[in-house]
């Protein structure tokens, strides 16, 4: 029977039997590889924190209005990071073809039945790390929030969150040409950031606020924050870190109240612009030339060609039926994990290694 991992209420998470679904004209069917968890999302369905299980979304008013959950538990189908190989095409299908190992996102699940048409440029490069393609959704989130922050060559970036997501902005905020002021609570995430080409580091607890420590480094000021912790003290500091009318890129999946940011502060007095980003869409202004899909193939690209080293973040792999020990160790906040991948049964036997990281379990 296929499996699923599936969230049965508040920090209670398992991986469950789910009925096979049959092909239908246009669609192939992927057996799991692996399948990466994000950190911040996903905690939030763990642990019964996100707003959908809380209130209602309004899609036509685009609101959270009260009322009846959006959804409830039991929850299964999250998870956006997965690779796997195509086992089984329908007869009018041409492209991918049986074999091909692509990437995408159909959620933690030992296989799935997809459209074809939503793979055939998912299809990954001979003789690349599979693994790379798990990072295709949280690295677009990146460059997106890259893109947001308005990077551009020669300016003074801070990049606030050195997580997974955070420290691919890092890279690709380098890789534009910033010079990137990295900032975070945990001196093994800033040691990763400097790897990945971080100018300066700073330790998000040093008095005075991380905000002033970047202004100190940056000679003023840095041109533009990215946020990406989720912490509304950290958004705080990220406003406080820019030049007057510099501009905050929010990308954090930020929960509940936000006692800590204070908007008659630094964010009035320095006219601070704050823009959101989220991958559902693009920059304002990029839309016309950017999409997705762009973001997705342009982060790839540069994963192939090894000028980032996603690779280098898997700090944990874990078979799919220890979920629940892979998402306590999450909860607990370990410093040293980076990104968990779940390991499927279909996966090759020769797993990705995280010896060097030291922190893998099986």
């Amino acid at each position: 029977m296929p499996q699923i991992v599936q969230f049965t209420g508040p920090r209670h998470v398992e991986l469950v039997e789910t009925p096979a679904v049959a092909l239908t004209p246009g669609t192939v069917r992927v057996a799991t590889w692996y399948s990466g968890i994000s950190a911040g999302t996903e905690l939030t369905a763990y642990r019964g924190t996100n707003p959908y299980l809380t209130s209602t979304w309004d899609a036509e008013r685009r609101l959270f209005v009260p009322g009846e959950p959006s959804f409830g538990y039991p929850v299964q189908g999250w998870g956006y990071s997965e690779v796997g190989q195509v086992v089984e095409v329908a007869d009018d299908v041409t492209a991918p073809a049986v074999g091909d190992v692509v990437h995408g996102i159909w959620g933690h699940r030992s296989d799935a039945v997809l459209p074809a048409a939503a793979l055939s440029w998912r299809v990954l490069p001979a003789r690349t790390d599979p693994v790379v393609g798990t990072f295709a959704r949280v690295g677009a989130i990146a460059l997106n929030a890259v893109l947001a922050a308005d990077v551009r060559l020669g300016e003074q970036v801070a990049v606030f969150g050195q997580g997974v997501i955070g420290l691919l902005a890092t890279r690709l905020a380098t890789l534009s040409g910033a010079r990137v002021v990295a900032v975070d609570a945990q001196p093994v995430r800033l040691a990763v950031a400097e790897r990945l080409g971080a100018a300066a580091t700073v330790d998000a607890r040093v008095e005075g606020g991380a905000g002033a420590r970047v202004r100190e480094l940056t000679g003023g000021g840095a041109d533009s924050a990215v946020e990406l912790s989720g912490a509304p003290a950290a958004l705080h500091e990220a406003i406080r870190s820019v030049v007057v009318e510099g501009l905050v890129a929010a990308s954090g999946f930020y929960q509940g109240g936000a006692d800590h940011l204070r908007l008659g502060e630094e964010f009035h007095h320095n006219r601070v612009r704050l823009v959101a980003s989220q991958i559902s869409g693009v920059p304002v202004g990029l839309g016309g030339r950017w999409d997705q899909a762009r973001l997705v193939r342009t982060v790839l690209a540069e994963m192939v060609a090894g000028r980032v080293d996603a690779r280098a973040l898997v700090t944990d792999v874990v078979a799919a039926a220890d979920v629940a020990a892979a998402f306590r160790r999450l909860d607990r906040g370990d410093p040293a994990v980076l990104q968990t991948l779940l390991r499927f049964d279909a996966a090759p036997a020769a797993d990705p290694s995280t010896d060097d990281a030291g922190t893998g379990e099986r």
